[in-house]
């Protein structure tokens, strides 16, 4: 992979930076979807908005499974087990839908109800134009 990377939306550069950079600390919502694999998930309503936000942004790998005290409750919709890595998509109960990176021997089945608390320090919130709120 190069080390600078230019993001063009419809011939206008959204971000110039490193791979890192862009993967880090994208200023736009087209930035965060394109870059990472599965893409960034984003959730609206008001889970955006009691955070001061119109959309709010978390990696899947940034997610974790808890028995208690998590940010979000959903229901598995889909397991994709890759190996090392499953991926988890998930029906939140507020309408969102996310994928949650989990351990690849995760045993949860099609169905089954899980809690997930997002690292806060990873959160990433938009405006409702889809440029990036500073955290």
């Amino acid at each position: 992979m190069a080390d600078r990377i230019v993001v063009l939306n419809k011939g206008v550069i959204e971000q110039v930076g490193s791979p890192l950079e862009l993967y880090n600390n994208p200023r736009s919502l087209f930035v965060a979807g394109f870059i990472g694999s599965p893409k960034m998930n984003f959730l609206k309503g008001a889970v955006a908005s009691s955070r001061g936000a119109e959309t709010i942004g978390i990696r899947p790998e940034h997610m974790t499974i808890v028995q208690a005290g998590g940010d979000f409750k959903g229901t598995i919709k889909l397991a994709e087990h890759l190996g090392a890595d499953t991926f988890l998509h998930v029906a939140l109960d507020d309408g969102n839908q996310c994928v949650v990176r989990a351990d690849g021997n995760f045993a949860g089945g099609l169905g089954s109800s899980l809690m997930l608390k997002a690292d806060p320090s990873r959160l990433h919130k938009f405006d409702s134009d889809g440029k990036t709120i500073s955290r």
